[in-house]
């Protein structure tokens, strides 16, 4: 067993429980309420400052070139298409500029960028690709885990999309392969700290979609 799927095993109904939660279910039919949307949306919002200093971080702390340049690649899809996909989207959803730029964080997105500026702040590229693979590797999971048809509903239809497809899954699985790559020449307490991280973000995974219906 890999070290990426021994933490995917350890936290297996934190993830199973995350991967199908309500939000899920709705979005993948395109009925996802559109408060909930809203909500949803403008806290995901709130990551993409921590999340692309994370990347960065990524770019910085890699061993090599060839994995600093498959993470400047993606860091260039995160900074371009989603980041339009969010103007757009909360345009469509009426969103207020001070709801973009200032809302009130609800506890799961402040946990969330707190973990994600932990793990850029350590300048560990193990501890950046742990965080990194939860949140891609999980969205991956849940946009792709039903062979139904896309909502037609533009929005969800879209996010689904930005977390599938064969660019996508490829990157995914070089987080995946990245990490197991790493964690082989660690020892048992930067292992226990990688660990630590990746458990943590798949517990703010799942309360990021519960908070979204509060």
């Amino acid at each position: 067993m890999t070290f990426a799927v021994e933490l995917r095993e350890l936290t297996g109904p934190t993830w199973e429980a995350a991967v199908a939660h309500r939000f899920v279910r709705e979005i993948r039919r395109g009925e996802v309420p559109p408060g909930v949307l809203r909500t949803y949306l403008v806290q995901d919002h709130q990551f993409f400052d921590a999340f692309v200093a994370l990347m960065g971080a990524a770019v910085a702390c890699a061993d090599t070139v060839e994995p600093r340049v498959v993470h400047a690649r993606q860091l260039a899809v995160v900074a371009g298409p989603e980041n339009d996909f969010f103007a757009r989207a909360l345009d469509a959803l009426d969103v207020p500029l001070a709801d973009r730029t200032d809302p009130v964080l609800l506890s799961p997105t402040e946990g969330f960028t707190a973990l994600m500026d932990t793990a850029r702040r350590s300048a560990d590229y193990a501890s950046c690709l742990a965080v990194l693979l939860v949140a891609e590797w999980l969205y991956l999971d849940w946009a792709t885990r039903d062979d139904v048809p896309l909502p037609a509903e533009p929005i969800q239809r879209e996010w689904i999309e930005l977390h599938s497809g064969q660019a996508f899954e490829a990157w995914v699985a070089f987080l995946h392969a990245e990490l197991d790559r790493v964690a082989f020449g660690l020892d048992a307490a930067h292992r226990e700290r990688v660990r630590g991280l990746f458990v943590r973000a798949v517990d703010l995974e799942l309360a990021f979609f519960d908070a979204a219906y509060t």
